[in-house]
């Protein structure tokens, strides 16, 4: 059976450092940090009172208002950064087959806000029953894609991802083998996360996983420097469009890049620490390169997981120079969550998009907030500290780890 070729076609993005697509790629590109002070609830009693929000969003710009309040916050913000993604495609405006086109996407808790409030209105209350008849449609993780595939009339596959972190990678893998076997002409595929609630934020704070530099928000997501001491949670959502290689063609599409493959892995070590030497970050990056069958000679960017943890950033190196070995000195290596945050579920998503875009523009992110080097971590190799590098990026790969063990990595390609 001869695979299909599978390319990008649309870009949506609704970050904490860019409400669309190109003032993400800009703020990017131009190392602009979106930590901030929480306005979303009062945070003075948490560890943490700082986070990565979306900003400046009106969301009945979008959406109505009564269909707005039917919604999850992370349905909001996945449907507007897929509204942006389709109408950059264009492909509403040619003749194609909704029952060919789906919706695949990604979340790792889905609508955390609606469940902490409905839940602590029934715990504040006389112990009636009296839950709001749109809870669980707002709350399971499943819903936004649901929604989208409801707004565009897409009878194509149809389901959600959840696989925490990695849950928006996931999607995208999948929507890659839809279209590469045939199943499928298109698919609108990412992930959204909107976490940065009571829940969330003292959730992760008792796990000792944020970083509680509330002195200087805007540097505590230092990926790879010495004084990292947790990550900086974020919100929003990306999206891509994915299309059958000769179907985007024929339409005349502009065309991003090629989703070449992808990879899966699991740690099989720990619930939320990675494995110390690297080992599924390893395997992750081998599975994704033998599927896009690209040697890793061919990389020129890898967007790393890079959290901003002392284990995490330590375990994903070893794999790097594990895979890479000597090549690894010729990467350009960065974390783009030193800008954007960690978006959970959407994390993916989110440097997907940013590494397709490295590959369109042959531009490569930085790392920002680097003050001191790591002795354990190897100073040749080019984190690309502080400041975007021009390159030309004929591909690049873009990895995503997971509680539970769980690894993905896509690998993004010049389109030909």
């Amino acid at each position: 059976m001869e695979l299909k070729r599978v390319v990008v076609t649309g870009i949506g993005a609704l970050t904490p450092i860019g409400n669309t697509a190109p003032e993400f790629w800009n703020s990017l590109i131009n190392g602009l940090s979106g930590a901030a002070p929480i306005t979303r609830f009062d945070a003075s009693l948490f560890k943490t009172k700082f986070a990565c929000e979306v900003k400046n969003l009106n969301v009945e710009d979008f959406i109505d208002r009564k269909e707005m309040r039917r919604m999850d916050r992370y349905s909001h913000l996945g449907i507007i950064s897929a509204a942006e993604a389709i109408e950059d495609s264009k492909f509403l405006d040619s003749n194609f087959d909704n029952d060919r086109c789906g919706v695949i996407w990604g979340s790792g808790i889905g609508g955390i806000e609606t469940f902490f409030e409905e839940v602590t209105q029934f715990a504040m209350g006389d112990g009636s029953p009296k839950f709001n008849p749109f809870f669980i449609p707002k709350m399971i993780s499943d819903i936004c894609g649901g929604h989208i595939s409801m707004k565009y009339n897409l009878r194509g596959p149809n389901y959600t991802t959840v696989s925490a972190c990695a849950s928006s990678t996931n999607a995208i893998i999948d929507s890659h083998m839809m279209i590469r076997l045939g199943k499928a002409d298109l698919i609108v595929t990412g992930g959204s996360e909107a976490a940065v609630v009571p829940g969330g934020v003292g959730g992760f704070n008792a796990m000792q996983a944020l970083s509680t530099r509330n002195d200087d928000p805007k540097t505590a997501s230092r990926p790879f420097d010495l004084n990292r001491e947790g990550f900086v949670l974020g919100e929003g959502s990306a999206s891509l469009i994915l299309e059958e290689y000769e179907h985007a063609i024929k339409r005349g599409a502009k065309i991003y890049g090629e989703l070449a493959g992808g990879g899966t892995s699991a740690d099989a070590h720990h619930i939320t620490a990675p494995h110390p030497e690297g080992l599924g970050a390893m395997n992750v990056m081998i599975n994704a390169l033998k599927d896009a069958n690209l040697s890793p000679s061919d990389i020129d960017y890898i967007n790393v997981h890079g959290t901003s943890t002392p284990l995490g950033d330590i375990a994903e190196t070893k794999a790097v120079l594990n895979v890479f070995k000597e090549h690894a000195y010729s990467l350009n290596i960065s974390s783009t969550k030193s800008m954007t945050g960690h978006l959970l579920g959407a994390a993916g998503a989110m440097e997907a998009a940013a590494t397709c875009l490295s590959v369109f523009h042959d531009v490569v992110p930085p790392t920002i907030n680097h003050f001191t080097d790591d002795p354990e971590l190897d100073s040749k190799l080019n984190f690309t500290f502080n400041k975007a590098q021009k390159r030309t990026v004929r591909a690049a790969i873009s990895n995503t780890f997971g509680f539970g063990g769980h690894n993905a990595c896509v690998a993004f390609k010049k389109a030909s």
